[in-house]
């Protein structure tokens, strides 16, 4: 098992490189506080996806209900789609949120590729792993395969409509 220190952000998108750091630079219990401003910085719904729980997908492997969605936004400086990305997940769940606060800060606004060029441990180098539960790490790293997934998803089926 690779050591913390031994991980890098490199292959990171610079606002989630930000946050590793952040967290990286903490003791484990600074870093719990750390995930629980995250946890209490999600946003709610907006309200087009509030009463459509249909438009959502729940990721069950978290061991708090947990439903996301992205959504494809024009870009109109640039060549490619963002990805906007959307949780919902219950107050007294905060370790959950606090995933998703970091996932939804650190990859929300970014394209498809450089959502998709984020390794799959990622979370494990957030240094939590002593302090959380096996099962509610592996509920984070499901949380980014599954956002990984639906913009895979969502580009393969972009790419198909935009062919000549």
């Amino acid at each position: 098992m690779r050591k913390l220190e031994e991980m890098t952000t490199h292959a990171l998108p610079a606002a989630l490189a930000e946050i590793v750091d952040d967290f990286q630079a903490l003791t484990e219990p600074e870093r719990l506080q750390l995930l629980l401003e995250f946890s209490r910085e999600l946003p709610e719904l907006p309200d087009r996806l509030k009463n459509h729980p249909e438009l959502l997908e729940q990721v069950v492997e978290c061991q708090s209900p947990l439903f996301l969605t992205i959504e494809m936004e024009k870009d109109e400086a640039g060549p490619a789609d963002t990805v906007r990305l959307f949780f919902k997940a219950p107050p007294e769940a905060p370790t959950t949120r606090g995933f998703a606060g970091v996932l939804l800060e650190g990859l929300d606004g970014l394209t498809a590729e450089e959502i998709l060029a984020v390794p799959d441990d990622m979370p494990e180098l957030l240094g939590l792993t002593r302090a959380i539960t096996p099962l509610r790490m592996r509920g984070m790293t499901a949380m980014l395969g599954r956002i990984k997934r639906k913009v895979a998803a969502n580009a393969r089926l972009r790419s198909k409509t935009a062919a000549p």
